[in-house]
C-alpha cells in the first residue's frame, strides 16, 4: 500500500491529537473521534484504540476500512489496515511511549496487552 505523503506525516508527527471520521458502512451515520497517532521510523502511520475492541472508531474502521483523518485544517481520506503483527504493534507502542510520555495514565492504557491487537496502519484512500 502507498504511504501518506511526507508533508502530512510531518504534520502528524507534531500533532498531539487528530480527528478520525468513520462509518460502519455506506449510508450509515458518520462518527468522529479524537485519537492519538504516531509515525514510526519507517514512516508508517499507526493508531490504536485506547478502549480496545470497544472503541467505536476502531470497530467501524474494521468493518468499513475507509474514513477521513483530519490534522489541523487538512482532511485526508484514509484506508485502515489491521496491523496486529508484532513488528507494527511494537513500533506503535514505541512511538506512543516517545510521543506521549507526559500522559502517564492514558499512555499506560494504550500499552496493556488487551489493546495491542487494535493497532491499525493508515494509508491514503
Amino acid at each position: 500500500m502507498t504511504a501518506l505523503d511526507p508533508e502530512l506525516r510531518h504534520a502528524l508527527r507534531g500533532a498531539r491529537t487528530v480527528r478520525v471520521e468513520t462509518s460502519a458502512g455506506a449510508g450509515r451515520p458518520v462518527h468522529e473521534a479524537i485519537i492519538w497517532v504516531v509515525v514510526d521510523d519507517a514512516g508508517r502511520v499507526l493508531v490504536r484504540s485506547w478502549r480496545g475492541e470497544r472503541g467505536r472508531w476502531y470497530r467501524e474502521l474494521r468493518a468499513n476500512p475507509t474514513g477521513t483523518l483530519t490534522v489541523g485544517s487538512r482532511r485526508v481520506p484514509i484506508h485502515a489496515e489491521h496491523a496486529a503483527d508484532p513488528e507494527r504493534v511494537e513500533a506503535c507502542s514505541r512511538g506512543l511511549r516517545q510521543k506521549y510520555a507526559s500522559a502517564r495514565g492514558s499512555l499506560a492504557g494504550m500499552l496493556v496487552d488487551a489493546v495491542l491487537p487494535t493497532t491499525l496502519e493508515l494509508h491514503p484512500a
